[in-house]
């Protein structure tokens, strides 16, 4: 049953299509179906326009106001321009974190792969935007005010090592905690499997009893390691609104 239930991290490809000239292919895999499963059903909850909201224009719409105050808080009235890139990233990763809670569904959030590729592309896309607008005072940002001169080729070191780390800690987070929560399901319903299977049905109530609080468990950490993505993301995009 284990070896099942982990079948569920396995990259699978689905369609392999040459599109070019050569050993060229282009494969379509069940990652890539899940990342566009969860655009398609994003862009359909974004599309609510009832003057009287439904139930899911009303969740959206508060979505819509906490993300809203996340940039403002963060970074003022001109950081607005990236709210629209934050909204869409928190219900990107939200939706596949939360619908990774479905026995058998592919998580790409549980992959480092794409979670290091969703961080290294907004710290590069920092790095680009912060030089685009301050020009080479960007780099003042990796040496602190009033520093001895001596301290600072070892600071500028310091700085730039964890400016850049950040790309690491933040795919790795997520995905770390995303898959310790698919682990620890594995786990306990293998051991609830064995009980009903050995006959011993009152004890399998206690493992069953976890995995529904497990479960809740889940569905919060799914939605707060997408806040908690979204909130870095718009703290480090603050290094384009005003340098510090």
């Amino acid at each position: 049953m284990l070896a099942a239930f982990f079948d569920q991290f396995n990259v699978v490809r689905l369609i392999t299509i040459q599109a070019f000239p050569g050993d060229w292919l282009v494969t379509f895999t069940n990652s890539s179906m899940m990342m566009g499963l969860v655009i398609f059903i994003i862009w359909l909850l974004l599309r609510g326009e009832r003057l009287v909201p439904n139930r899911w224009q009303s969740i959206m719409e508060l979505i819509h106001s906490v993300m809203r105050s996340v940039v403002q808080e963060n970074l003022g009235s001109s950081g607005q321009k990236y709210f629209p890139f934050v909204l869409c990233l928190f219900l990107f990763i939200v939706m596949l974190n939360v619908l990774g809670l479905f026995p058998y569904v592919f998580t790409p959030t549980a992959h480092i792969v794409i979670t290091f590729g969703l961080s290294l592309s907004i710290i590069i896309a920092v790095i680009l935007l912060g030089f685009v607008k301050f020009k080479l005072n960007f780099l003042s940002m990796l040496m602190p005010g009033g520093v001895p001169l001596g301290l600072a080729p070892f600071l500028v070191v310091i700085e730039t090592l964890s400016f850049l780390v950040r790309a690491i800690s933040l795919g790795v987070r997520l995905a770390a905690n995303i898959s310790a929560g698919h682990l620890l399901f594995g786990i306990i319903s293998g051991f609830a499997f064995t009980m009903l299977s050995s006959g011993l049905m009152v004890l399998s109530i206690f493992p069953i009893m976890i995995l529904g609080f497990i479960t809740l468990l889940e569905i919060m950490v799914a939605v707060i390691q997408a806040y908690v993505f979204c909130l870095l993301t718009t703290i480090y995009l603050g290094d384009t609104v005003a340098l510090h």
